[in-house]
């Protein structure tokens, strides 16, 4: 009896290694920054301002701020800011050791069994033929940058404090809002066909540009600007994490076939 015959692969695709070890590290890395909501929790906890600390009213950098007193109106004291600007580090690390890691090709093919990867595709033009790159491919290299953006902005976040006078903080802030918005938007786009999750993680990049315009146009002056600022943040340390998770399952998955054999 025949089997089921198959469509032929286009030419060029190719399967991208998704068992090795350079993988595995990338899917848990990007997976493991959800330790910062373990961290902002107990920095809360230990919050010593005059006033309990909202996350509705409060923002997120005042619980990295290094010093006790008046900042930019706000009354601010934490005395764990060690541990909250140690986990802004590790957060940004981990995210930009997912872009070294996680290669373009392993982007393409994350979410669905099967599928290959297509760098190139050929363009007949006159006589010879010209090679360009394809769209899914051109969308996980810019995923890759902008998740390495985000990272690196994290990691600014960490090691300059606000309270600190420099404009390091707020660009890597940016940074991290902007880079992970749309990180999550373009990753989004390219699992739309692979697995529903695609959905969530457009919503989160989506969510977060929204709060930054927002934020954008009221210079931040609205009555809860701490929640407005976790809108910006959470969908993409959420949405990322995500992320993370659905690689390491595939990448846990096939190490486990390749055992088995």
């Amino acid at each position: 009896m025949k089997g089921h015959a198959t469509a032929p692969a286009p030419a060029g695709s190719f399967l991208p290694d998704t068992r090795g070890i350079r993988a595995n590290i990338g899917g848990w890395a990007q997976l493991s920054v959800v330790q910062y909501f373990v961290a902002e929790a107990a920095v809360i906890e230990a919050w010593a301002g005059p006033g309990p600390y909202s996350r509705a009213t409060g923002f997120i950098s005042d619980l990295g701020a290094i010093s006790c007193g008046i900042y930019e109106d706000r009354a601010v004291c934490s005395p764990l800011h060690w541990l909250m600007n140690a986990s802004f580090v590790v957060q940004g690390l981990a995210l930009v050791l997912g872009a070294l890691f996680l290669t373009a090709g392993l982007l393409s093919v994350a979410a669905r069994p099967g599928v290959t990867a297509r760098r190139f595709r050929a363009v007949a033009d006159d006589s010879p033929q010209t090679r360009v790159l394809t769209v899914p491919w051109i969308l996980a290299v810019a995923i890759r940058i902008l998740t390495g953006v985000a990272g690196v902005g994290t990691v600014l976040v960490g090691l300059v404090p606000e309270d600190l006078g420099s404009p390091w903080h707020f660009a890597g802030a940016l940074m991290f809002f902007i880079g992970g918005g749309f990180a999550l938007l373009l990753l989004g786009i390219l699992w739309f066909r692979q697995t529903p999750i695609s959905w969530f993680l457009a919503a989160c990049g989506l969510v977060c540009i929204g709060a930054l315009v927002i934020g954008a146009i009221t210079g931040m002056e609205v009555p809860q600007p701490g929640l407005l600022e976790r809108f910006m943040g959470y969908p993409v340390t959420i949405g990322l994490a995500a992320a993370g998770l659905v690689i390491a399952q595939r990448v846990h998955t096939e190490r486990k076939v390749l055992r088995a054999r």
